[in-house]
């Protein structure tokens, strides 16, 4: 039976994947809406589905089930890959502004780009690297 998480979706990493979500959107119908180059049009559909899929995987708590793989760290990898796509194609998008629609796709990608560092920084302060966990603290 899958768990749900109700309170995930109004804490702030919460707040962040569907904030990224809204923006992934926004940023796809923009350059779909105005027939952007599919490069464009295909990273806004990649982020806004693999955003859908880590919500998911918080929200029904299947990053607890699945031990697998270090999900938050994944996560992150995930962020930083998208600012270095977005940052690339957005530019691109802003300097070559073929239309209305290909401008304001490239401006809603450079603010998820902004969401992105932010929810990569927020994870990463959450993840502990060499510190003490659980009962096996050696207190002196």
């Amino acid at each position: 039976m899958v768990e749900v998480n109700a309170g995930y979706p109004r804490s702030l990493p919460g707040a962040l994947k569907i904030a990224r979500l809204v923006v992934a959107f926004v940023t796809f119908v923009c350059f779909a809406a105005s027939k952007s180059h599919e490069a464009f049009i295909a990273l806004a559909v990649m982020e806004f589905v693999i955003t859908v899929l880590f919500f998911l995987l918080y929200l029904l708590k299947l990053d607890k089930k699945m031990k697998f793989l270090f999900w938050p760290l994944a996560d992150i990898f995930n962020s930083l890959i998208a600012v270095l796509f977005f940052i690339i194609v957005c530019l691109c998008a802003i300097i070559i502004k073929t239309t209305t629609g290909t401008l304001v796709g490239g401006v809603f990608g450079l603010l998820l780009v902004g969401l992105c560092i932010a929810d990569a920084v927020l994870l990463f302060k959450k993840i502990t690297f060499n510190k003490p966990r659980g009962r096996n603290v050696i207190t002196r």
